[in-house]
């Protein structure tokens, strides 16, 4: 049975293009786009015709750092990927590339089929997985061979989380020189763990327990330091790198110097760090719990470097890092000594709306505002043009966004599974009023038409911006 939807009379925004078109949509793919109006866009029939007359007709977003169900700091992050995808949904993103998590001692493929599990039948919206390695040995590096050929072609290290995560450079190197030659992504968190540790001891040990303390111990030249590292790892590996959540203007630095010589070198900050900061850290009442996450929010002074780098191209992408604990029950387990704050925030949900609110604030384009939030992290994960676009052949993720529309952002309205909002209060302009996943329709005028099990894992090619 084949199945037809035509959107109509929208301002269609790509990466590269505007133009007012009407859309073609059949069997859960772009069929055509022709110019309002013209005989082409006329003679389109369809079962299902969406008028987006005054609104945006926008790829839908590809949020490529989610952490659902992630066990952390003897807890889970609270969002299922049922609830998680249902929440992205909402927001506008319509592809999540999740974390598949290697514990110590097993394989990566154990933690991959682990994820599989918590996923599959789950997703409102379509998936696919990084893979965290923990441990590197000989079989570890094979397996990474293995994941490269069946479409998980980026994986993710930790210069954090001392006994956790933790990748020492030897181990970071050898991960490196294997992704070197199968064409896979490391990414990198890149802070000084084992420094960060004893910064952390000696700040419980004077009784500097609350949360703020959580940013202070965190130095931002402790990030820009493992930055430096990663960088240069990644120079004697020969292989590419990805700094996820970047957050400080040192950190930016090195990436930009990176790149200026040449170098495959990549970085992705979070809304968080664009639109929150310390001030929200040193809340009261134990409040600034809210905002504890790794990398940590930095001084307010940071986020001009990080807007400006979203527009001289020294981080080519935003991100969530979404992973959210409940204020109740979750970050209360940090009451008297920050360290045992579970780090992470939600935001799948507000990741659009923020960006355009950064358009409409003058920071990025709209244009700018696509190519960050859906065509590059596509692209980064060898998701494009399938997925990030509104090109004839791409799937069937479209968002008619209306950018007149103004909004609240609050607890009581949004939909991730967490009792707090990181955005609480904030007024912003632009929301999302319809969401087509392949063609079927998961947000319909602000109601919810999707369902759990409609979205699929989805394979992807290698990095498509490798010199």
């Amino acid at each position: 049975m084949s199945s037809r939807t035509v959107i109509r009379g929208g301002l269609v925004i790509t990466a590269s293009d505007e133009l007012h078109a009407d859309v073609l949509v059949e069997d859960g793919r772009i069929a055509a786009l022709a110019a309002s109006g013209t005989p082409a866009a006329e003679a389109w029939t369809a079962e299902r015709t969406i008028d987006a007359t005054g609104k945006y007709v926008i790829p839908g977003g590809v949020d490529a750092h989610t952490h659902m169900e992630l066990p952390f700091g003897g807890t889970f992050a609270s969002d299922s990927f049922e609830t998680g995808t249902r929440a992205a949904a909402w927001g506008g993103t319509t592809t999540i590339i999740d974390f598949a998590v290697q514990s110590v001692g097993h394989s990566l493929r154990e933690g991959l089929d682990a994820w599989n599990a918590k996923a599959d039948g789950k997703c409102a919206i379509d998936y696919a997985f990084h893979m965290i390695v923990s441990d590197v040995n000989q079989d570890t590096l094979k397996e990474m061979d293995l994941l490269v050929e069946e479409g998980v072609t980026s994986f993710k290290q930790f210069m954090a989380y001392p006994g956790v995560f933790y990748s020492d450079d030897g181990q970071i190197l050898r991960a490196m020189q294997r992704s070197a030659e199968n064409g896979g992504l490391i990414m990198m968190h890149a802070e000084n763990g084992i420094a960060i540790d004893v910064l952390v001891e000696q700040a419980l040990a004077r009784g500097e327990t609350d949360p703020r303390y959580h940013g202070e111990v965190r130095k931002a030249l402790l990030e820009a330091e493992a930055t430096h590292r990663a960088i240069k790892l990644a120079q004697v590996a020969g292989a590419p790198l990805y700094v996820v959540h970047v957050s400080a203007t040192e950190a930016v630095a090195e990436l930009a110097r990176a790149r200026d010589e040449g170098l495959n070198v990549f970085g992705e900050t979070c809304p968080q760090y664009l639109f929150l900061s310390t001030d929200n850290l040193a809340e009261p009442d134990f409040e600034g719990a809210k905002y504890v996450c790794s990398t940590p929010l930095r001084p307010k002074e940071h986020q001009a470097a990080l807007w400006r780098g979203l527009r001289t191209n020294d981080l080519q992408v935003v991100s969530t890092d979404h992973c959210p604990f409940c204020f109740v029950g979750q970050k209360e387990l940090g009451r008297g000594n920050f360290s045992k704050i579970p780090n992470g925030l939600p935001g799948v949900e507000n990741r659009m709306d923020l960006l355009h609110q950064a358009v409409v604030d003058g920071h990025i384009t709209r244009r700018r505002w696509i190519e960050i939030a859906c065509a590059t992290p596509a692209r980064m994960f060898g998701l494009y043009p399938k997925k990030g676009t509104i090109a004839p052949g791409a799937d069937a993720d479209v968002v008619i966004y209306d950018p007149h529309a103004e909004q609240v952002m609050s607890a009581e309205t949004h939909h991730m599974n967490v009792d707090y909002s990181a955005y609480e209060g904030k007024r912003t302009t632009g929301r999302v009023e319809t969401v087509l996943s392949r063609g079927e329709l998961v947000i319909t005028e602000r109601e919810f038409t999707g369902r759990a099990g409609h979205g699929v894992y989805t394979p992807r090619s290698t990095c498509q911006y490798l010199l």
